[in-house]
């Protein structure tokens, strides 16, 4: 492979985001940190120090790294992230929030496991698909015109077998730390990627089948989720409970109007919307600088998504390719759900905005994912 130069357009349009999370991180945080620390800079110079300055030396070192090297230590990349994964359970470093049981806490760092899984997973992902082994067709195997049939999908369902164990294996783990959103976007990643990788076809739909399986049983096993979806649809009317969050969203949305109140003259930030610095930031970008400002910010999300689409196209070797749509798919379909559940299209779900939500584990592993794509796009 020739060295090329690297895709500078997804660059300047992360480091875009980067700048945008900083101004209103900056302008959102300022009075809860005084409030809580005493301190106006704190959940700021907390992301810098614990998010944003790692996250650009750990980008910049998989940008730098043959990434041959990471399809080869990708099955203990991701034993690693499972194992923090069940770090999170043991009392002694586990840590709770919010009602969930997800968080790691060393000394005054706490991080999330779960964040750090989505790129390992991808990157497993990859390496799997693109295994020679594995590289043929549904259609080439030609099953539907073979007299043994029965054999070949028996063997095909085998080999499917080991990733669907620990496909298994991260519901488990999620299902534990009450993390549906990360599930729903763990199954999502997997079957577009299959699908992409000109896997047996029925191996995609059984990973539907599977995904929507776990899904459903996720919505039983807690029904404030399904209420949630019936808020959504206005079936349930509680504005006080579970509809106050997207009543107050949308009530700060609306107040932006066209070109917004001005930065930092939200009023919705103080105290009125919930998770104003993770969750819920798109609302106070979208109150301050209005339609246009909200506007700007899904455009540089869909400019992402095209140019890590077209590190996609362009890249020849197979485990390039799924790895380039695999972190391409994950940020942008992140952006997706974040910014439908603000304008109300999709269920509130806690999946924070890429580069912009307060949360260093989120930015180190989008960042790492760059570093990755960035160095996809400079092979030829």
């Amino acid at each position: 492979m020739k060295k090329n130069h690297f895709d500078y357009c997804l660059l300047i349009v992360v480091v875009f985001l980067i700048i945008i999370g900083i101004i209103f991180l900056t302008s959102v945080s300022g009075v809860f940190s005084q409030e809580k620390f005493g301190n106006a800079t704190y959940y700021l110079f907390h992301q810098i120090v614990y998010g944003l300055i790692p996250g650009l030396i750990l980008g910049f070192l998989v940008f730098k790294i043959n990434l041959k090297t990471i399809k080869k230590f990708s099955f203990f990349i991701l034993l690693s992230s499972l194992f923090l994964m069940v770090l999170v359970f043991l009392p002694s470093i586990g840590m709770v929030s919010g009602g969930a049981q997800r968080w790691l806490k060393l000394g005054n760092i706490s991080f999330q496991p779960s964040e750090i899984l989505k790129i390992s997973f991808i990157i497993y992902l990859a390496a799997w698909l693109s295994n020679p082994i594995r590289d043929k067709s549904f259609l080439k195997n030609k099953m539907f015109e073979s007299k043994n049939l029965f054999f070949k999908f028996k063997k095909e369902f085998f080999d499917l077998l080991p990733f669907l164990l620990i496909l298994i294996i991260i519901g488990f783990l999620l299902f534990f730390q009450s993390h549906t959103s990360t599930t729903g976007i763990i199954l999502i990643i997997a079957v577009t990627m299959y699908f992409l990788s000109n896997s047996s076809l029925w191996h995609s739909l059984f990973l539907v089948f599977v995904g929507i399986l776990g899904l459903l049983i996720f919505l039983i096993e807690s029904p404030y989720r399904i209420k949630r979806i019936q808020v959504l649809l206005g079936l349930i009317k509680d504005y006080m409970g579970l509809g106050y969050q997207i009543k107050q969203i949308s009530i700060a949305i609306g107040s932006g109007g066209l070109y917004g109140v001005g930065l930092g003259m939200s009023n919705q930030k103080f105290g009125f919307i919930p998770q104003t610095i993770s969750d819920s930031i798109f609302a106070i970008i979208a109150e301050e600088t209005g339609f246009i400002g909200g506007l700007i910010l899904i455009s540089l999300f869909v400019i992402f998504f095209w140019r890590g689409f077209k590190i996609f196209k362009s890249s020849q070797d197979k485990f390039f390719k799924l790895l380039a749509i695999g972190i391409t798919f994950w940020i942008s379909f992140q952006a997706f759900i974040n910014i439908g559940a603000m304008i109300g299209v999709l269920p509130l779900t806690g999946v924070a905005l890429p580069f912009i939500s307060y949360g260093g584990s989120h930015i180190i592993a989008e960042l790492i994912g760059v570093g990755i794509l960035l160095n996809i796009s400079k092979q030829k």
